[in-house]
């Protein structure tokens, strides 16, 4: 008979199986120098990546900022998220309330600089007018539903597609996002999001080859432990005969 595999037991056994093979792997990566390009290579094959990092994120000012290749821009688009975040969250204001106050701030300077600007000089000046491009939000509404429609194909996608071990991945992740969700409100998970997406992908491209290595670790582990638990468990599911009715 079968030890039966319960989910506390299959955790430990992932975990005690990474902590031995680690060491093993890491000996190889800083030992083994001459075939370090190999190994790299064979990372980014598994990853399914075989171009540089910066050009999978656009390979404009976008991937720039992402990268931290301008530290300054980077760093400012970091500070003004925290900020943004900060006032929502910790002072808990109010979407229109902070439209309203910028709206005043924003009266109120050109108020004094229309009127201070006579007082100073004999031509007074024209403070310059802010104006919003008129396709600024259509090319934003037109990225948004790209993008929605995307995910939305992708899931029927695995969900029609007969993959159970992507069909379980995709559930389990997105009943991640709502246990989340529930513990985080909706602009919480937004600035956690983008502190990730500003932070994790710098990290990846510094240390890539550790990274790629380890993830290749718990890859076969994962796949490994997979396997056991489709021969013992998914495989005596049984499963419906698909019968296919030909129209002519």
């Amino acid at each position: 008979m079968p030890e039966k595999i319960t989910a506390e037991n299959l955790i430990n056994e992932i975990a005690e199986s990474i902590a031995e093979n680690v060491p093993k792997q890491k000996s190889v990566s800083f030992l083994e120098g001459d075939k370090s390009d190999a190994v790299a290579s064979q990372f980014k094959r598994l990853f399914g990546r075989q171009k540089p990092l910066h050009h999978l994120f656009g390979g404009g000012k976008s991937a720039d900022v992402l990268l931290w290749r301008n530290k300054k821009i980077s760093a400012g688009v970091l500070v003004g998220a925290t900020a943004i975040w900060v006032l929502f969250e910790w002072l808990e204001y109010h979407f229109l309330t902070l439209v309203c106050f910028a709206l005043i701030l924003g009266m109120l300077a050109q108020f004094l600089w229309s009127n201070a600007s006579g007082l100073f000089s004999r031509s007074a000046s024209r403070p310059p007018r802010l104006v919003v491009p008129r396709d600024l939000f259509v090319n934003i509404g037109k990225s948004v539903g790209v993008e929605v429609n995307q995910a939305l194909e992708y899931l029927q996608d695995v969900a029609l597609g007969g993959n159970l071990k992507q069909f379980l991945i995709v559930v389990g992740s997105l009943w991640a996002a709502a246990i989340i969700g529930s513990l985080c409100n909706f602009i919480t998970v937004l600035y956690i999001g983008f502190v990730a997406a500003h932070t994790l992908p710098v990290l990846y491209e510094k240390y890539e080859n550790q990274v790629d290595s380890f993830g290749d670790l718990v890859l076969d582990q994962l796949q490994h432990h997979y396997r056991k638990v489709d021969t013992v468990f998914l495989s005596r599911i049984p499963k419906g005969k698909l019968r296919v009715k030909k129209f002519e």
